[in-house]
Parts: C-alpha cells; sequence; structure tokens
C-alpha cells in the first residue's frame, strides 16, 4: 500500500512539473496589433477569379456534412447565407440519411445522403462546403469528396475543415490556412501545404480554407462575390450586419495565453457554475442566428447548449432542425433571446455571455472562434 502512494505521489509530482512547464512556455498576453494591412486589389481579383463557378451559371452547392458529428457554425452559416443569396442552389449532403449531430450543438436531417446527390447530379457539385468533422478520417466522406473533386468541384474547407481535405490529399502542394490552433499540426501532417498567414480565406486552384469558424461568414459573401458579383455580396453582407468581408487577418493575435489557459481550467473545473442554455426552436428560425448563438454559448466550459420546442422545425432557409426535448416552463430569468441581424450575433452573444460570466469569458470563446472581439 506504501508503495502504491508513493507511486501515486510521484505521478502527482511530474503532472504538476509539466502544469508549470506548460504555464511558463505559454505567452503571458495575446500580442497586440495595429490596422491590419488591406489585401491588394490584384490580389482580390486573382482570388475572385480562382472561385468563378467551374460548371454552371447557376452552381450547385454540396454542403457537406457527417452523421456522426460536423461543427455547428462551419456548416449551417455557409448554407444560411448561400441559400439567402439566391445565385446559387444549395443542398446539405451526408453518408447517410439520417439526422447529423451538430458540434457543439443542434442537429439537422440532410436533403440528401450521398447516393442520392450523385443519382440526381451525376455531373457532381461545383462547389463542396467542407466543415470540420468530428471524425476527419471517415473512409467514406473521403471516397465522395475525392470523387467530386475529380469530378471539378472546388472544395472549399471552412475552419478545420481543412484536416478533411488534407486527410483526402487535396492540401498537398497548395497555400492554405486553418484555425490557430491547427496550424503547425497541420503544417507537420502535410508537409507539400504551403501556410499561408494573415489570411481569413486562401484560394489554391480548387482548393479553398479559412481560418476560424467567424471565417465562414466573409468566405460566404465572397463565394457570393465570384458567382454573382460584388454588389449582391455586399447587399447580403448588410443584410447580415457584416460591415467587411475581406481577407484581411492578423494570425499573430490569435494564440493560447496565460488567461485564456486559466479561464479554460477554471471554468471546466466550476462543476458548480456550468448550466444548461435552453435556445427556442420554432419554423422559420434563423438558422445562422441559432448556429451562431450556440456556438458561442457552448464554447463558455460553463454551458450546454439545448435546442428546445416541437421534435422538428424548418428553419428560415428550409434547413430541417431536430429539438432535443420540449421547452420547460419559462424560468424566472428569461432565456438566452437569438439575436439579430445574424452578422452581429457573435458580438452579440458575446455581450451575454461577458455579463453572465465575465469578460475573460467572453475573450476565451472569441478566442475559439478566432474572433477579433471589438
Amino acid at each position: 500500500m506504501r508503495k502504491r502512494w508513493i507511486a501515486f505521489g510521484v505521478l502527482l509530482g511530474l503532472c504538476a512539473a509539466a502544469l508549470i512547464a506548460l504555464v511558463l512556455w505559454l505567452p503571458s498576453a495575446r500580442p497586440r496589433v495595429g490596422p491590419v494591412a488591406a489585401v491588394p486589389a490584384s490580389e482580390r481579383a486573382a482570388l475572385l477569379a480562382q472561385l468563378r463557378p467551374p460548371k454552371r451559371a447557376r452552381p450547385l452547392v454540396a454542403v457537406l456534412a457527417n452523421n456522426s458529428g460536423t461543427e455547428t457554425t462551419d456548416f449551417t452559416v455557409p448554407l444560411g447565407v448561400l441559400r439567402e443569396s439566391g445565385v446559387a442552389d444549395v443542398v446539405a449532403v451526408a453518408p447517410r440519411a439520417e439526422p447529423v449531430v451538430l458540434m457543439p450543438a443542434l442537429r439537422v436531417r440532410p436533403d440528401q445522403d450521398f447516393a442520392q446527390f450523385d443519382a440526381a447530379h451525376p455531373d457532381g457539385a461545383d462547389y463542396v462546403v467542407v466543415p470540420a468533422l468530428h471524425h476527419s478520417d471517415d473512409p467514406a466522406v473521403l471516397d465522395w469528396l475525392r470523387a467530386q473533386a475529380r469530378s471539378g468541384a472546388i472544395a472549399v474547407g471552412i475552419c478545420d475543415g481543412a484536416w478533411v481535405l488534407a486527410s483526402a490529399g487535396l492540401l498537398d502542394g497548395h497555400g492554405a490556412t486553418a484555425h490557430w490552433f491547427s496550424r503547425a499540426r497541420l503544417a507537420r501532417s502535410v508537409p507539400g501545404m504551403r501556410w499561408v498567414p494573415d489570411r481569413r480565406y486562401v484560394a489554391d486552384g480548387r482548393v479553398v480554407t479559412t481560418t476560424g469558424v467567424s471565417a465562414s461568414l466573409p468566405a460566404s459573401f465572397t463565394l457570393v462575390e465570384a458567382i454573382a458579383g460584388r454588389a449582391r455580396a455586399e447587399e447580403l453582407a448588410a443584410e447580415f450586419g457584416v460591415p467587411s468581408f475581406g481577407a484581411e487577418h492578423e494570425s499573430r493575435a490569435f494564440t493560447l495565453d496565460r488567461p485564456a489557459f486559466w479561464t479554460a481550467t477554471g471554468n471546466w473545473l466550476a462543476r458548480w457554475r456550468h448550466e444548461t442554455v435552453e435556445l427556442p426552436l420554432r419554423d422559420g428560425v434563423d438558422e445562422v442566428a441559432l448556429a451562431l448563438t450556440a456556438d458561442a454559448w457552448a464554447r463558455t466550459w460553463l454551458a450546454s447548449v439545448r435546442a428546445v420546442g416541437p421534435e422538428q422545425v424548418t428553419s428560415a432557409r428550409g434547413l430541417v432542425l431536430l429539438a432535443d426535448g420540449p421547452g420547460a416552463p419559462q424560468p424566472a430569468e428569461p432565456p438566452v433571446e437569438l439575436p439579430g441581424p445574424e452578422g452581429s450575433s457573435i458580438d452579440r452573444a458575446l455581450a451575454a455571455i461577458d455579463a453572465r460570466y465575465g469578460p475573460r469569458t467572453a475573450d476565451f470563446v472569441a478566442l475559439q472562434l478566432e474572433y477579433d472581439r471589438p
């Protein structure tokens, strides 16, 4: 028994030493950066040229999901924005005609499974939007994605959808970006890939990649610009409350520092503070605002998000959403409201999180979303 306690003490000491070393290795604060330089007009023009629809005047967009786990905002925002634009046909596609579990919150039904999509569109999609997936190496997903790429589709990886593109071999020899947390590992995993810093999204040939979750909005507007022109993209961005959707970005501003580490640790350990945030579902609910709100609250590490309402509803832009359960009686404190317009959803969710949990948690959420919080 005494030997066991000694072994346990040694292990505990090693863990404590490793934790101290990690904390000392982290920067004391994220670097403060000044105004970000504008992307040259020539670079913007070249990017848009690469994004022109490769097959159809009215392009077909397949928004990919994996039934076992797909990132909420990566999937929902491009689908909602592109459907709202009216410039493309947009289909939610999954390996199986079964519900898709979104991470960190919500569930949806795909429009078609792979077999149905392939039968209806033998020429393949013009664009395949690839969110971060729980399993980035699913053979069925990779085979389908490779087939779409061979047919001439442009693959658009949102955030850590870059890992799916890498697993499919589509990043080899290309310039790319991804979520800040994946920079080093992705560069090691795909030695033929060229990391492009200081851009929210990058197009290289028929492969597009973006930075973190929040880049789903500007990347979607840029895709609309490539399809239908600048005027329609600006009109749509204004409708969604987004003043700018350029590729400008400051990569150095996003890194794990000591305040973020201690916030994550403290929130995770404070089990007595953990709560469930209920988001109401109804027919016509705005799926973009819903996704951005759910994503932000679930990333506090203090709240889990539960969609409540009818068993099944259809969103404003035709996405079938599934409830986690019926709505509970109204608490004394009002539930989290869905903010709008959509582009301000991140800011309003962060403001509500700040008011409830404090500024450090709001900053921690913004860091995970790779969002430059004002």
